[in-house]
């Protein structure tokens, strides 16, 4: 992707704090980061309106739904990461001769 060069006005503390977190040579990728986030942001907006227009709001009901989906979906991909953690500390124990074994 081409670039070009703009001038923004930021205040100084945010661009001070920023450049302090990514360094000299990150400034621009974080910012150009944080607008892709908010382009997305702002999209998202309006397809939940154009949703609510078409099939009406979300109900309280629906989004406690949404929520205690969304809250298993992370109870399962944490008991995944425990399970390979557990698996790799195991591997790291056995003997290379063992490991080459166990994989066949």
């Amino acid at each position: 992707m081409a670039t070009k060069k703009y001038t923004v006005t930021l205040p100084e503390e945010l661009a001070e704090a920023i450049r302090a977190e990514v360094g000299p040579g990150g400034f621009s990728r974080y910012v150009t980061h944080a607008i892709e986030r908010q382009r997305e942001q702002s999209r998202l907006g309006e397809l939940v309106d154009w949703l609510e227009t078409e099939y009406g709001p979300v109900t309280e009901d629906e989004l406690a739904a949404a929520e205690a989906e969304r809250r298993q979906v992370e109870r399962v991909h944490a008991e995944r990461a425990r399970a390979e953690h557990a698996a790799q500390r195991d591997d790291a124990g056995k003997p290379e001769a063992r490991r080459g074994r166990d994989a066949a």
